[in-house]
């Protein structure tokens, strides 16, 4: 929807320069934004558009204002700025309440009058669905499953039997949640027993959860995630695994069975990590970490190598393969010419 410069303003909390009766209905970025739209400037590298820019309004901070050709609202986090306008010009839809006649609900489930349940859904026995829940075509929750209000599953989202989620969760396509833990006991002729999984999972209020993520049930315990926490997609989070509040996880991270991560962490794209660590509150690890022992304080960890020219790679490995020769001559008794 179209809104001026000084509504903008006065949900930003931003110091408007220029004509406060613009309107603006779109976004764009820094070097293609024209006039009706808005953008913004949060990374220095970007700054050598702002001179030429064609948007309406550009949000940035207090020092770049000055070279600011158009209308500007100046605030601390530009970044955060954009989120917050984008999602006021861009309102999600609202759902039409009601159930369609394709779908199948069970008569023991309580179901709000405020509730969408789209085409093909299924709601099993004894689910609680709050006011305002969302599901899209294909949802299918099994039994005893609660989603509190204001949450949206989007198409072909599973939840297994006693999956909790709280108030305003997004789940994209696709997520899983609540299957089986990965848990079997090698018999004495080294077949594999499979251990019954009996916790649930418990997601928190305000969580997102990408598409075709995937979290386990606990095996005993709950498998948890925490308030406000954003897993983005083709995550694996296994059985017993917590996640504190607030923290972010990057798409194809597995996390291994009854792992603990803090709160307001960050993990990279593509990190793996084992089971049975603990990660501390303000933990940063970049992308293709390999996580195998517990990080006790916080901090910025690494472990994944960047790609070089093959070449320069093969060289790297050579050398990185002669570095424990000293070592094995010595404990087998060679003497070097």
């Amino acid at each position: 929807m179209a809104v001026t410069l000084a509504q903008l303003a006065k949900h930003l909390g931003a110091e408007l320069r220029g004509d406060a009766d613009i309107r603006v209905s779109g976004v764009g970025t820094l070097e293609h934004a024209g006039p009706g739209e808005l953008t913004f400037l949060s990374q220095s590298r970007l700054r050598k558009h702002l001179p030429n820019t064609r948007a309406a309004v550009v949000l940035l901070r207090q020092v770049d204002a000055q070279d600011c050709p158009v209308a500007c609202l100046v605030m601390d986090d530009p970044y955060l700025g954009y989120a917050r306008a984008s999602a006021l010009i861009f309102p999600e839809p609202e759902a039409q309440p009601g159930i369609h006649p394709s779908a199948v609900v069970d008569d023991s489930a309580q179901i709000h009058p405020d509730v969408s349940v789209g085409p093909l859904c299924v709601v099993g026995a004894a689910c609680v669905l709050e006011q305002g829940v969302e599901l899209l075509a294909g949802c299918i929750l099994e039994r005893d499953c609660r989603v509190g209000a204001g949450s949206r599953l989007g198409p072909r989202v599973t939840l297994c039997h006693g999956t909790h989620l709280g108030k305003r969760v997004r789940i994209h396509g696709g997520a899983v949640l609540g299957a089986d833990g990965f848990g079997f006991a090698p018999d004495a002729e080294r077949r594999w027993v499979k251990i019954p999984q009996l916790g649930r999972v418990v997601v928190g209020d305000d969580v997102e959860i990408g598409a075709n993520t995937t979290i386990d049930r606990g095996a005993l315990e709950d498998t948890v995630i925490g308030e406000g926490a954003k897993l983005d997609n083709l995550v694996m989070v296994a059985h017993n695994v917590r996640i504190g509040a607030h923290t972010a996880i990057a798409g194809c991270v597995g996390i291994a069975g009854s792992t603990r991560i803090g709160s307001h962490c960050a993990i990279g794209g593509g990190a793996g990590i084992i089971g049975h660590l603990d990660i501390a509150d303000g933990v940063t690890i970049t992308a293709m970490t390999f996580v195998t022992r517990s990080i006790r304080e916080p901090g910025v960890y690494a472990s994944g190598v960047p790609h070089a020219p093959v070449r320069e790679w093969n060289r790297s490995l050579a050398r990185l393969r002669r570095l424990d020769r000293p070592v094995r001559r010595e404990g087998s008794g060679e003497q070097e010419d």
